[in-house]
């Protein structure tokens, strides 16, 4: 690892939390126990999407002052708490990171470090890079293959994860991108990462992450084939809305979906 005093960056790491009431705390004491020993300054800002359950509550247990712990009472998706916690992030580096135990936090050190080596705009974990270290069954592995390909067709993108749930990005490309972005659920990482490129931010890499999703197959197949399902629908509309409308350009501003709870400032 790098030796240098902290300082040279704030990181801002979002954490997208809905229904984890028995593993939050948990979750969040891991994710910072790895962010100590980093040599960045950082903040995590958690986001509970949705009041439904005590994950709020527990997640408030933390003693942390790195930590903030944010929240509503309607379940949004996934894309709408990460984009609510990426407005009110301080860093000049801006991440999110699904919270649960299926992303191995160590991963958190890699992505920070390639980041830095490639000089990047954006980087991205990945399952497929060579280092990665991923336990997952054979036919989730297809389906994510089969994905990808799609996805690569579609919009260009020369990566081979786009669905990693952990990424990093510079403040600029926030704050450039993020007010354009509609998907709140399933396809928001291939909506950031195609809008961003349509806009320049071409430098886009991947990271090694450790992973475990070796779930049982019956929860695989019903649960991730709807997921997949959904994602690509979703991502034919962004295809549609990105090539074919030119909603995300700047002569278009007019027509973004300003949500005032993200507080999004559009010059």
């Amino acid at each position: 690892m790098i030796t240098q005093p902290k300082g040279s960056h704030l990181v801002s790491l979002v954490i997208p939390a809905f229904k984890q009431e028995k593993t939050i705390l948990k979750d969040l004491n891991r994710i910072e126990k790895v962010l100590k020993q980093l040599r960045y300054d950082y903040e995590i800002i958690v986001v509970v999407d949705g009041m439904l359950d005590n994950t709020y509550k527990n997640a408030k247990k933390t003693h942390s002052d790195h930590i903030t712990v944010l929240g509503y009472e309607k379940n949004r998706g996934k894309g709408y708490a990460i984009r609510y916690g990426m407005v009110r992030a301080k860093g000049t580096i801006i991440g999110f990171m699904d919270s649960g135990m299926d992303i191995n936090p160590n991963s958190l050190s890699m992505l920070l470090e390639h980041f830095e080596w490639y000089n990047a705009d954006i980087i991205i974990g990945s399952k497929r890079h060579p280092a990665s270290k991923v336990d997952y069954p054979f036919n989730r592995k297809v389906l994510s293959l089969v994905s990808q390909i799609f996805i690569r067709i579609l919009f260009g993108l020369n990566v081979s994860d786009t669905q990693t749930g952990i990424k990093f990005f510079q403040k600029k490309v926030v704050q450039d991108v993020a007010p354009r972005l509609l998907v709140k659920k399933f396809a928001f990482d291939i909506e950031m990462l195609a809008v961003a490129y349509s806009l320049g931010y071409k430098r886009i890499f991947e990271a090694p992450v450790e992973l475990n999703l070796n779930l049982k197959d019956s929860i695989v197949s019903q649960n991730l084939l709807s997921a997949v399902l959904k994602s690509l629908w979703d991502s034919l509309a962004i295809f549609y809305r990105l090539k074919i409308l030119h909603y995300y350009g700047d002569n278009n501003k007019k027509r973004w979906k300003h949500d005032t709870d993200l507080n999004f400032k559009i010059n």
